[in-house]
């Protein structure tokens, strides 16, 4: 018997977001800090960086350290996106539509913004739930809460999913909780948390990874 859960980010992992939309993120988001936090612009970007590489997200940090109200950010940073910005692969909902088992998406993003690039990428009704940011009380990735609440959702266990991720911090906490991880990434050489690595979803094709997880029973089922 098996128990499959399929669970995908969404920005670098389903599409590509560094080609034009992180670098308009990420100038919005330095407006923001610079506005609301009275700081220049090379220090409103160093404490975005920052901010990042501490807890995985910008917000986190704002939220935490200045009490950011995380709607008004969200809203403000993610206002610019436009359909002509979403790079879209044809390939992409065949494959998705052949994967068996449950799929959903697990973002850092906010859900209108979620909704919006898989609308585009015509993916959206691939998947029996968005679980956004706000999803997750605002405990991004890789806050393990955040995979906790997720978790209890779906109502199934780490050891019946795969996350497909191109952040190697969100994927250590998936590996520590006992999912099967999917690194998204050209490059070679990867950590040993990661089980799998590929360039790009197509890759999936020819992975041998669609036949999923085994499920195995839990004591007392």
């Amino acid at each position: 018997m098996t128990r499959r859960v399929w669970i995908f980010d969404l920005d670098d992992t389903l599409h590509n977001a560094s080609a034009h939309i992180f670098p308009v993120m990420n100038r919005a988001m330095t407006q923001y800090i610079q506005d609301h936090l009275q700081l220049d612009e090379p220090a409103a970007c160093a404490l975005r960086q920052h901010y990042w590489q501490v807890y995985g997200a910008t917000l986190k940090g704002l939220m935490r350290h200045h009490g950011v109200n995380p709607h008004h950010f969200l809203a403000e940073t993610h206002a610019f996106l436009t359909d002509e910005m979403v790079h879209t692969t044809k390939q992409l909902r065949q494959l998705l539509q052949q994967l068996p088992g449950r799929k959903c998406v697990f973002t850092n993003a906010p859900r209108h913004y979620a909704l919006r690039v898989l609308q585009v990428l015509g993916i959206e009704d691939c998947f029996s739930l968005v679980f956004s940011v706000e999803s997750s009380g605002f405990h991004a990735k890789p806050s393990v809460r955040g995979f906790q609440l997720l978790l209890r959702q779906l109502k199934c266990r780490a050891a019946d999913c795969t996350l497909f991720e191109d952040s190697l911090p969100a994927l250590m906490t998936a590996k520590r909780l006992g999912m099967r991880t999917v690194w998204i990434s050209s490059k070679l050489r990867k950590p040993n948390f990661v089980q799998y690595r590929l360039a790009h979803m197509l890759a999936l094709t020819h992975s041998g990874l669609k036949k999923g997880p085994v499920y195995i029973p839990a004591a007392g089922e």
